[in-house]
């Protein structure tokens, strides 16, 4: 997926993200992206392994479940949410130091605002670059 400058949620998943973000609040909330190319199918809410306002932790397990689910579907995992409580839709330093895969999608959500603010990166070796998030309208 190098060099993709964006990322296409259905509707649904997007919202399904959305509700995860407050609905784990205070915390953080986690989610994993299921989908192909730049295109995410689906979202997997997890568990914040790590229960805390400030960080989050994917339990190993549930990772492992939605990576087969997805294989099983000719899917893959594309990428990760997570939510920021109390501060801008921007990786942390420790988002940074924690971003596991260089081919990932880094979905965050910030509900420091009156409206939830999502934006989405992709961090290689520590660089940090944006990806446009686009959702696709659900058909009628």
């Amino acid at each position: 997926m190098t060099g993709n400058a964006e990322l296409t949620f259905p509707g649904d998943a997007y919202a399904e993200m959305i509700a995860c973000a407050y609905d784990a609040y205070p915390l953080e909330a986690c989610g994993l992206l299921v989908g192909s190319g730049t295109q995410v199918h689906r979202f997997v809410a997890c568990t914040n392994e790590a229960a805390s306002a400030k960080v989050y932790a994917i339990p190993g397990k549930e990772l492992m479940l939605a990576d087969r689910a997805a294989e099983d579907d000719g899917l893959e995992v594309l990428g990760v949410f997570h939510s920021h409580t109390h501060s801008e839709p921007y990786p942390s330093p420790t988002d940074v130091a924690q971003a596991p895969d260089p081919a990932w999608e880094y979905v965050i959500v910030s509900l420091k605002r009156e409206s939830p603010e999502a934006r989405c990166f992709r961090i290689v070796d520590g660089t940090i670059s944006e990806v446009l998030i686009v959702v696709a309208q659900v058909q009628s």
